[in-house]
């Protein structure tokens, strides 16, 4: 599976998911969002609530709202858009969540490092009780990031890679190999 291209359709996106998880986190509703990248969650997918549909603040403002059917989970977000709510995420078994200052991270983050350890997804996860927006990828998990960094990751994860020639290609490779065989030149 490729990751949606980043092109005007993945901006407007990426807009809805930067746009909705700071409303979600100005109102201290937790959330936890699981952007697909080249790894399936189907599976995860069907732990859930199927939905198939578009990716906007209200959309996730209303999956999030508290006490409704679709709050508890995740929501997965594949192919440009939302395919599923009240997700079951793995956890993360690693103890590093337990050392941080007062427990501050909860369950939503757990699943967020989860999810994070078993594929190449990214997750944001936005805490009910501080109102931060996290991110974890591979493994890692990042606390208290702002709308802007958020946008910046999350627009070079899912970039057109650059398309060069074959012969381009063959260049920068010949020059790369030359530079490590004999130095600087």
């Amino acid at each position: 599976m490729k990751p949606p291209p980043y092109n005007e359709e993945m901006r407007e996106i990426i807009d809805g998911i930067i746009t909705g998880s700071t409303m979600l986190a100005g109102r201290n509703h937790g959330a936890l969002i699981v952007l697909q990248r080249f790894d399936d969650l189907t599976k995860y997918a069907h732990t859930g609530v199927l939905m198939d549909t578009i990716v906007t603040p209200e959309t996730l403002l209303q999956i999030f709202y508290p006490n409704t059917p679709l709050h508890d989970g995740a929501v997965i977000i594949a192919e440009g858009r939302i395919k599923a709510a009240a997700c079951i995420m793995p956890l993360s078994s690693r103890n590093v969540l337990d050392k941080t200052p007062s427990r501050q991270m909860g369950l939503r983050h757990r699943a967020a490092l989860g999810i994070s350890e078993m594929n190449d997804s990214v997750t944001i996860v936005i805490s009910e009780e501080s109102g931060t927006i996290s991110l974890a990828y591979d493994g890692k998990i990042t606390r208290d990031i702002s709308p802007e960094r958020l946008r910046a990751t999350l627009t070079d994860f899912y970039k057109i890679p650059e398309q060069h020639s074959f012969w381009e290609r063959l260049w920068k490779f010949l020059s790369y190999t030359v530079k490590k065989l004999f130095g600087k030149m």
